[in-house]
């Protein structure tokens, strides 16, 4: 990977650790669904000259509703949901749950697409939800500091639940891009994603919407979260698909805890426990073994 692509990698997974951090801030003022909702309403905003790219409005208009309804899928619900999240437990610990995003693609891909995995791949699934069982039963980040309802394990393990099950809809998602929507222009996808979650959220956001004013730092946060950590962090990524490929690209997956974490420590006192970054590391170690970044050769010819 040459120098200016590597800064491109580390600056995405600085990016998308940030979204953890900015969401906490947007939701505390807004609500969870208020958030959600204008993060994709102005992400979408800010890609829509995106259309002016030749090719991308025509292949975008040829599979509308698939790519509206994948929008939902890949950015409405789960933003929703790490919204929830983030407001009961540590950001910390809601990225390393997000860092099982390939685990599920890899699961549900295997059950929806048969796309059944070798021994290596197979391990890694095992390994990886071994790191998320034991995250869940270790009970790590319960008791960080500032964190709301962080006293009640119910609304916390609920929390938990809500990253793995916005880590599901993103495998789901994947799949059903890669059934529906192969060949598609990644930037018609992306951005026509984020149109289809906004129509989505529209009506929910308004009901939803704080009776109080909301202080300059919630707008600012949302507005990062929205131009930062979604619109700028697709382009990036897309740009790095298309120069390094997909697999590599994937990787960007190990570095967002990393910075996550640390946003999370320094900006909102939050511990970071050892049994945390352990599970952290038996999930990467999962993850990478699952994507077929690393192969056991050994295991793939027993199998």
């Amino acid at each position: 990977m040459n120098p200016v692509l590597a800064l491109e990698f580390v600056l995405l997974a600085a990016l998308w650790g940030s979204s953890f951090l900015f969401t906490r801030l947007g939701a505390t003022e807004f609500g969870i669904v208020p958030t959600a909702g204008l993060r994709v309403m102005l992400a979408a905003l800010f890609l829509l000259p995106v259309f002016l790219v030749k090719g991308v409005w025509a292949d975008f208009r040829q599979r509308a509703k698939a790519i509206l309804f994948v929008g939902l899928l890949n950015s409405g619900i789960p933003f929703m949901l790490f919204a929830f999240a983030v407001m009961h437990i540590t950001t910390g610990l809601t990225s390393i749950l997000n860092a099982t995003v390939p685990l599920t693609g890899a699961l549900v891909a295997w059950l929806w697409l048969k796309d059944r995995p070798g021994g290596s791949r197979m391990l890694g699934l095992a390994i990886g939800f071994a790191g998320v069982t034991l995250l869940v039963v270790g009970k790590s980040g319960f008791s960080a500091t500032g964190v709301a309802g962080a006293g009640s394990t119910g609304i916390t393990l609920l929390a938990m639940g809500a990253c793995l099950l916005a880590t599901l809809c993103y495998g789901l998602a994947a799949s059903f891009t890669k059934r529906y929507l192969t060949g598609a222009h990644p930037l018609a996808t992306a951005t026509g994603s984020q149109i289809g979650a906004a129509l989505g959220l529209a009506v929910p956001t308004l009901w939803f919407w704080p009776a109080e004013p909301v202080s300059f730092t919630a707008w600012a946060a949302v507005a990062a979260v929205a131009l930062l950590c979604t619109s700028i962090a697709y382009i990036l990524f897309f740009h790095i698909i298309e120069q390094a490929g997909p697999s590599k690209a994937l990787t960007v997956t190990f570095l967002v805890p990393v910075f996550a974490l640390g946003y999370g420590a320094l900006f909102l006192n939050e511990t970071i426990t050892p049994w945390m970054v352990g599970c952290g590391l038996v999930i990467i170690c999962g993850t990478a073994l699952s994507t077929g970044l690393v192969r056991l050769r050994w295991l793939e010819r027993a199998t």
